[in-house]
């Protein structure tokens, strides 16, 4: 049996634990103390006590007792750095200024020998400073001596060499100095100033060397490329970091700068033979990028590995689009990249493999970039059809595009998607051999693959953290089998079967793309044209359909088969807007197409889009009818309404099926283009919003719609009723509305003796409604008095009313109509009154009231609130 003790015993014995817990703490802090002032390059000696040595503390180290905080240095180091910048500062102005402006009242001799005592006072200088512990005082001597060497050259070539070139004498005197500076570097081995001075200046000899003779570009390019090898070179085996930063931002400048020059040089190539030399150079950048790679980091391996690639294409792609026309040398370098794919199965390493795979998918990415602007003129062409509905059918397909396009340098655009395409068809089709040959890229190589136990998580020499069967072959892998625990696998990355749907869509969307472009560089007929786009919205339907049963995670390829079936029904249903006929038969086949499309999807999003689609097809086919009819657009609009009729029966047959309300909602949107078409005229209109009113009470039949459908049917044939009037210029519209509104209300008092419960808004707010708008609309043109006091007098009334029974809806319209109806009284006045007050008065009463409303702000949001709460209790 467990002991437990008493409170006052159990809290003691937690008090001594905390105060424990506390001193252990304190003597922690104290210990962290001494070693932050252990690691720093000057401390104070500590007092004498209990030597830490046991503890693993630095050779030479203060020793330093366990209760007692080091002191902190005198002087802070900002403050010290400060000071010698300043100082180096006004001595390296004082040197410049010496050399340049009291150079001439010196001799020969006199000039030498003050250079060269106070250079070599400045290079000796830090080396004393160093074996006195004063290292940031050397560091900013050191920087001295830089300049002051810069200066010693300048003055050799003013003095010395004055008739030698410029350009030579500044590549031989870089070279010199950086190796002057090598040298000085690595003998005094604290100072970090000769050595990036040393990188900086080596990037110029060969640069400026290339300058001074007057080089072509091959050569110019050569001598940027050694450069950046000399530079990967020193990134991989330089001292100190910030040697290792310097040259890897100089090598990336200089090779990318090499990298352009050879480009350049290859795609202005007069021919093959041409194309040779700018290849070689491009070669040589890829073997040097390969070779860093092969030894850098992952980062840098990965870079590498992509610039490597990069190079090669365009070194080997380069030679036979020299002899290819325009719009063919495209394909050379797409055929160039995609062999780049060989890299799985070499024994590079597993970083640089994957730099190379990303520069053969950014070559086919940059190709399929090139073949976009002809596909979306394809698809977007058909538009400029609109302005001149059946106008008469083209001569060619490109003809009713209106595009502008050279379509004979695009030729290969259709073979670049069309090859693409294929090559991600067939890796869908043989996934599994694909997985097999891309295996290499999922382990690690001899490189890279690190100790043989596993290692632990972001430990160095793995691909990936925590990487211990083998490294992922890019972010986010799961593993090539896609079941759980496989791989890498984990929550929120893309499995096996996501990354094979994700190529199928791919296959998917090109091939379409590849066919339509087809079609627009033949320059097919018209009647063709239309027939492949209507037949290709087919194909793309059955895939979207049959996605539904793929394996679960392969979405991509249905839903992309959806997209583009919609993309292309709308490009072919545009471009058969050319002539009558083509427009009903182009029409009436994608909409049985998407019906029929929508009978045989399962449930869920892509059978609601098919539906949704072919009910817009069909209002599209009615809106032709009343155009063949030669209705106007006033007159054509009841003909709309025939599909919002079709949906709302629909809608009833579906009941609760998950596509009825997409479909009535879409029904809806053509009842309201009904409306817009015959806005232009107020029978056609009144009439129009009548039949939508029915409509949508015969939608309201249904439980599940009757909220909404009800009150839209009441508004649509109070609307109807007062365009009507209007149309018909009634100057008493009560005579019209009262024998509605009593009625109305004597069944709302019907329905709220049977159901106390009911709202008033749906007793009393339709009939009152139709008399109160009405009149409201007419008395504010009415410049009679006897109206607006009428209306006046019956708004008041059903105020009090809905006051005294608590109902809202009287409440709230016949307020509303009341303050309006005051207002329109008074607003002569108010504007007299508003004539005759000072300009200032305004203004001034306005902040006012916003400094009072300020004031009380919280007791007017309890009052907002309580006014709501009480609304709210009413029915």
């Amino acid at each position: 049996m467990e002991h437990v003790p008493p409170p006052a015993e159990e809290l003691a014995r937690l008090d001594r634990e905390l105060a424990e817990l506390d001193a252990r703490r304190a003597q922690l802090l104290t210990r962290r103390a001494w070693l932050l002032a252990a690691l720093r390059p000057t401390v104070p000696t500590a007092a004498p006590g209990w030597n830490p040595s046991g503890w693993g503390a630095p050779p030479g180290a203060p020793a330093q007792p366990w209760g007692q905080v080091p002191k902190r240095p005198s002087a802070p180091r900002g403050a010290q750095n400060v000071l010698l910048t300043l100082g180096g500062l006004l001595l390296t102005v004082a040197a410049i200024a010496f050399t340049l402006v009291s150079w001439g009242s010196m001799g020969i001799g006199g000039r030498s020998a003050v250079l060269a005592a106070v250079t070599l006072g400045a290079l000796a200088a830090p080396a004393v400073l160093l074996r006195r512990g004063l290292a940031a005082t050397a560091e900013a001597l050191a920087a001295l001596a830089l300049v002051l060497t810069l200066l010693d050259v300048y003055a050799v070539h003013a003095v010395a060499a004055p008739d030698t070139d410029g350009l030579g004498f500044t590549a031989l005197a870089s070279a010199v100095l950086a190796a002057l500076w090598t040298a000085y570097g690595l003998a005094l081995g604290k100072l970090r100033l000769p050595l990036l001075a040393a990188v900086v200046l080596v990037q110029w000899p060969l640069l400026f060397w290339a300058w001074a003779v007057g080089a072509p570009a091959p050569v110019v390019g050569w001598a940027l490329l050694a450069t950046a090898v000399l530079d990967g070179a020193i990134a991989l085996w330089g001292k100190g970091a910030g040697v290792r930063v310097t040259a890897c931002v100089g090598g990336a400048v200089m090779g990318f700068s090499a990298l352009m020059v050879g480009l350049a040089l290859s795609l202005t190539a007069p021919g093959p033979l041409g194309a040779v030399a700018p290849g070689v150079l491009l070669l040589t950048a890829s073997a040097a990028a390969v070779a860093g790679a092969w030894r850098a980091p992952k980062g840098f391996a990965r870079t590498g590995g992509a610039v490597a690639g990069l190079a090669a294409v365009a070194a080997v792609g380069g030679v036979p689009a020299a002899a290819l026309p325009a719009g063919w040398r495209v394909l050379a370098y797409l055929l160039c990249g995609l062999a780049l794919t060989a890299v799985v199965r070499s024994r590079l390493p597993g970083h640089a493999a994957r730099g190379v795979v990303a520069a053969s998918g950014a070559v086919v990415a940059g190709a399929l970039v090139w073949a976009l602007p002809p596909l979306a003129a394809v698809l977007l062409g058909p538009v400029t059809v609109l302005s001149d509905v059946w106008a008469g059918t083209p001569d060619g397909f490109r003809s009713a595009l209106g595009s502008t396009l050279p379509w004979s340098e695009l030729a290969a655009a259709p073979v670049v998607l069309a090859l693409v395409a294929g090559l991600l068809g067939a890796a869908y089709r043989w996934w599994p051999s694909v997985v097999r040959l891309a295996a290499p890229l999922a382990g690690p190589t001899t490189a890279d693959a690190g100790p043989p136990a596993a290692p632990a998580a972001g430990a160095p020499g793995t691909d990936a953290p925590g990487a211990a069967g083998g490294a992922a072959p890019w972010p986010g892998w799961t593993g090539w089998s896609g079941r759980p625990g496989a791989g890498a696998g984990g929550r929120g990355r893309p499995s096996a079967a996501t990354l094979r749907g994700v190529v199928g869509a791919g296959a998917v969307a090109l091939g379409w793309g590849a066919l339509l472009l087809a079609g627009a560089l033949l320059d097919v007929p018209h009647a063709l044209a239309l027939a492949g786009e209507t037949a290709l919205v087919g194909v793309l339907l059955t895939l979207a359909v049959r996605g539904g049963g793929a394996e679960r995670g392969a979405t991509a390829m249905p839903v992309t088969a959806l997209v583009a079936s919609v993309a292309g029904a709308v490009s072919a249903g545009l471009l058969s807007l050319a002539s009558e006929g083509a427009s009903y038969a182009v029409f009436g086949a994608l909409a049985a197409l998407f019906a029929g499309a929508a009978l045989r999807a399962g449930a869920g999003v892509p059978r609601a889009v098919f539906a949704v689609a072919a009910v817009v097809w069909g209002t599209v086919i009615t809106g032709l009818a009343g155009r063949s009819l030669g209705l106007a657009p006033h007159e054509a609009a009841p003909l709309m309404l025939l599909v919002p009729a079709l949906t709302v029966l629909l809608g009833a047959r579906l009941r609760r099926n998950p596509v009825a309300l997409p479909v009535e909602l879409t029904g809806a949107l053509g009842a309201l283009v009904a409306v817009g078409l015959a806005v232009s005229d107020a029978p056609f209109l009144a009439l129009v919003l009548a039949l939508c009113g029915v409509l949508a009470a015969g939608t309201a039949v249904r439980p599940e719609r009757r909220p909404v459908a009800g009150y839209l049917a009441a508004t649509l044939f109070v609307l109807a009723t007062w365009v009507r009037l209007a149309a018909s210029e009634v100057s008493f519209p009560e005579a019209y509305t009262l024998p509605v509104t009593v009625p109305a209300l004597l069944v709302g008092a019907a329905r709220r003796r049977r159901d106390p419960e009911a709202s008033s808004w749906t007793a009393y707010g339709p009939g009152l409604a139709a008399t109160l708008l009405p009149s409201l609309a007419v008395a504010w043109t009415d410049p009679d008095w006897l109206r607006p006091l009428l209306l006046g007098t019956a708004a008041l009334v059903i105020t009090l009313l809905g006051a005294r029974h608590r109902l809202q809806a009287l409440l709230l319209l016949g307020g509303t109509v009341l303050a309006l109806v005051g207002l329109h009284e008074l607003a002569p006045y108010v504007v007299q009154v508003a004539g005759a007050l000072p300009r200032w008065l305004p203004p001034a009463l306005a902040g006012l009231l916003l400094l009072v409303v300020g004031a009380t702000y919280e007791q007017r949001l309890r009052d907002a609130r309580r006014l709501k709460d009480a609304l709210g209790r009413m029915r």
